[in-house]
């Protein structure tokens, strides 16, 4: 015990020696403890103005408000109906009689005049037996409906009033994409609701109207509108009418994300046709066209993809006139870019028959500008085309070649290639369609169709079969 004890003490003198000789040698430092200080932190953008200022939305707001309406239309659905069960299986002669079914829809309307003239959506009061329209202000009045244009979806109504508010025009062209803008319409028979979003997008095409004569160039935004906005205003921030809305892209019906406007400069042109004229005076360029995409450039060879390619021209068209050719590819019309299908249909809806505008095309390398004078779509009655075709009434006819006589049991009949707005598509007639006979008769050549169909006035019975086998009859008013 006596020797560990003696280990032990002189591990406890040899560690206090140690500790002497460290503080003989140490060196004085003084060592310096930051202090805490809290940085404030800001964001990095650079403003010319006070930081954080937003668009003043009230005034557009209160300037709008008053000149939106809500409409309600009413409709009649008709049907025929048998008066009991039994009455169907009736081994006489069953009566049928008809029945009426009323139903009603609601939308919204921007008064554009103070005389009483309202622009709506042409889906709010088509085929309407009554239209009622409410102002802001609770004042209810009756509607008259002045003309509607399905190809463009809007209608123009009037109520027999002065001195009303109305929006004023804007210009669409100088809508920016980004930039603020106020949904005011009816949601939902909420009166008098404004929303507010951005432009997401322009010239956008939903293939929501059908017909391949309809202009969809919509406007995109994330300003909310729901079932009942239809018609509503679109509006900037200084309270002007930039577009008419017409949808929303929604899997369920309502409001997710983005809805649809049509231009206001195609709103003013139908407007102020209907007013004028009670019709729509719609130009009529005649060619066929195509967009240009990665692929399609490749394969022929085109350095841009820019514009868009003509397929075909109509022998006698406006661009016929005017030395446009197939292959030409249209990049302007006015100095308006045109980069597909949305900004064609909507730059020729905007101009009227008559006016003679520039266009634009790039052939072979080379741009060329070329002035041409625009037909009415109406007069299209009779217009030869390239390629043994004839387009009558909006229907492009080919005769059956060889293969399609032996496929339908027949020497003689033309078959409609392509459908547009016109007679034909009135009447229900598809694409596709094979004409064999009008008014009974046999229709052999071109020189038959031409008679059979132009430069009378009244009904023909036109008669034939789809490629399905399906015969069809069909009554063309001419």
């Amino acid at each position: 015990m006596k020797r560990y004890l003696g280990f032990f003490l002189i591990a406890v003198m040899g560690g206090f020696v140690s500790l002497g000789l460290y503080k003989v040698f140490e060196k004085k430092q003084t060592i310096y403890y930051p202090k805490s200080e809290s940085i404030p932190a800001r964001q990095v953008a650079m403003y010319t103005g006070e930081q954080g200022t937003l668009p003043d939305l009230e005034t557009a707001a209160s300037v709008s408000v008053h000149a939106v309406v809500h409409i309600k239309s009413e409709f009649e659905k008709k049907s025929l109906v048998y008066d009991d069960w039994f009455q169907f299986f009736n081994f006489g002669n069953p009566t049928p009689h008809e029945y009426i079914s009323p139903y009603s829809a609601m939308g919204s309307g921007v008064i554009v005049s103070p005389d009483g003239y309202i622009v709506t959506n042409n889906h709010v009061v088509q085929d309407a037996v009554n239209v009622t329209v409410t102002l802001n202000d609770k004042r209810v009045y009756k509607a008259k409906i002045v003309g509607t244009d399905p190809s463009t979806d809007l209608a123009v109504i009037r109520i027999d009033e002065k001195d009303l508010p109305f929006l004023a025009y804007g210009n669409s062209d100088d809508v920016k994409i980004g930039q603020w803008v106020l949904a005011v319409g009816n949601p939902f028979n909420l009166t008098s609701t404004v929303t507010a979003g951005i432009v997401s997008a322009k010239a956008r095409d939903i293939n929501i109207l059908g017909s391949k004569g309809a202009v969809e160039s919509f406007i995109q935004t994330d300003a909310a509108i729901n079932p009942g906005n239809s018609g509503g205003a679109l509006v900037n921030t200084r309270g002007e009418l930039i577009g008419i809305n017409a949808a929303i892209a929604s899997g369920t019906g309502y409001y997710t994300g983005y809805s649809f406007a049509i231009p206001v400069n195609i709103v003013k042109k139908v407007v102020d046709d209907f007013i004028k004229f009670g019709k729509i005076q719609r130009a009529y360029l005649g060619v066929y066209f195509r967009e240009i995409d990665d692929q399609f450039a490749r394969d022929k060879g085109l350095s841009s993809l820019s514009g868009v390619y003509i397929d075909d021209i109509i022998s006698g068209s406006s661009a016929d006139k005017a030395g446009i050719k197939k292959g030409d590819i249209l990049i302007r019309i006015q100095n308006k870019p045109v980069n597909g299908k949305s900004e064609l249909m909507e730059t020729i809806s905007q101009l009227s028959p008559g006016e003679v505008v520039s266009v634009s095309i790039i052939r072979d390398g080379k741009q060329i500008d070329l002035p041409v004078t625009l037909i009415s779509e109406a007069d299209r009655t009779e217009i030869a085309m390239s390629n043994n075709k004839l387009l009558i009434y909006g229907a492009t006819f080919e005769p059956l070649d060889d293969k399609d006589k032996s496929r339908f049991r027949t020497n003689y009949g033309f078959k409609i290639t392509r459908i547009e707005p016109g007679k034909f598509s009135k009447a229900g007639v598809k694409a596709g369609f094979i004409l064999l006979n009008i008014n009974h008769q046999p229709v052999g050549s071109t020189q038959d169709l031409k008679e059979a169909l132009t430069g009378k006035k009244g009904e023909v019975q036109i008669e034939g079969l789809y490629p399905n086998g399906m015969i069809a009859y069909y009554g063309l008013g001419l």
